[in-house]
């Protein structure tokens, strides 16, 4: 009986091991998970580009691939004709804990001309364009402050042409186009030199020295959860030039907007609702309803996880306030008098905390996940 007892324990404790030491693992893997960021960058012919890239610090992968074209697909053969609207660009993942944005803007301001809009050194044609596609409102506030700065300082001698775009549908690239310098070392080095692009990389590395960047000056001071966000709040002087009066009273003051007189209340067409301030997904028409408050109203965020509530005591009321996850931008209360049909709650939300993107212009703002909710 003892033995059995004493067995009965030893498999409990064995299970119990293995189950702290899986929880162990899942816990690496999450807080790791939480530093890997994208960026995305069009600098002409990918092979190059995806070369330099790979060998910076901290950088996980890097993914030759076509980016910003209104087609559902898109491939070599059919981007290269120049006809799609693609441009040839690399997907980089990135550990921010070892290297930073700012690190890959200066790399990619040492590899490509961003002062030529019409391609990239023997390559010619709008597929070949520079462009930063921005994942982030830092990434966009940095790369702006990037151009402004390299203006300030006369580094180049030409108008500076460069694209700052959101960053939309990536489609990789055909395998044999991975790693290509890899796979064809010899081709590789005639086309780098012979293309012009190392000599130019070689003029540009005296001008661009370790830390040339300072955005000091416009980003403030984050948490290591918010930098990594990818809806991260801008800090509050750009954002007093992004919102309007109303717009930044209400989401930075938790003030309130009229009834009936608002941008969104009676708004009945398809699409989905952001954070005015970062363009975080809130909320979804599927959702909406009439609830003849005069202040648009659903009956459940688009996700869960990206609305906050928090208790709200002022004016002698006790109520329930949402905010949203990222951006902490007040949005309104939620009430238990929605359809009892649809689970009883009323999100009752200001039109100045957000922005409407119709459906037809969810893939092209990069919300693309969401058009499934429309079928």
């Amino acid at each position: 009986m003892i033995n059995k007892v004493l067995f009965i324990c030893l498999i409990i404790a064995i299970a119990l091991f293995w189950s702290l030491k899986k929880q162990g693992r899942q816990k690496v893997m999450n807080d790791k998970s939480k530093f890997m960021q994208k960026a995305t960058f069009a600098g002409g012919c990918f092979w190059c580009v995806e070369t330099t890239f790979k060998k910076a610090q901290g950088v996980t992968s890097v993914v030759s691939g076509y980016i910003g074209g209104s087609e559902k697909d898109a491939n070599y053969e059919r981007v290269s004709m120049g006809t799609t609207g693609h441009y040839e660009a690399i997907e980089i993942t990135f550990d921010s804990s070892k290297t930073s944005y700012a690190d890959l803007l200066e790399i990619f301001f040492r590899e490509v001309d961003v002062t030529d809009s019409q391609g990239q050194f023997a390559d010619r044609g709008s597929q070949y364009k520079p462009a930063i596609f921005y994942h982030t409102d830092q990434q966009k506030i940095m790369a702006l402050t990037a151009i402004e700065q390299l203006e300030q300082k006369k580094i180049l001698d030409k108008e500076i042409m460069l694209e700052v775009l959101p960053a939309t549908k990536f489609f990789a690239a055909e395998e044999y186009h991975q790693d290509y310098a890899k796979k064809n070392p010899i081709h590789y080095s005639a086309y780098r030199i012979g293309s012009g692009r190392q000599t130019f990389v070689d003029q540009m590395k005296s001008k661009f020295k370790k830390d040339f960047f300072d955005f000091e000056d416009e980003l403030e001071e984050l948490s290591i959860e918010e930098l990594n966000s990818p809806y991260a709040k801008p800090e509050k002087k750009l954002l007093l030039k992004k919102l309007d009066d109303l717009q930044f009273h209400v989401t930075q003051n938790c003030g309130t907007e009229p009834a009936f007189n608002n941008k969104y209340w009676n708004n009945k067409e398809p699409g989905i609702y952001v954070d005015i301030v970062t363009g975080e997904p809130l909320f979804s028409s599927t959702d909406k309803f009439d609830s003849g408050t005069g202040w648009p109203s659903f009956t459940k965020p688009i996700e869960n996880n990206h609305v906050t509530e928090h208790a709200d005591d002022s004016y002698g009321m006790h109520r329930v306030e949402v905010k949203s996850k990222a951006g902490a931008s007040h949005l309104g209360h939620v009430f238990n008098d929605g359809p009892s049909e649809k689970g009883g709650l009323r999100y009752c939300i200001n039109s100045a905390s957000l922005r409407f993107i119709p459906v037809k212009e969810l893939k092209v703002e990069g919300y693309e996940q969401y058009l499934d909710l429309f079928n």
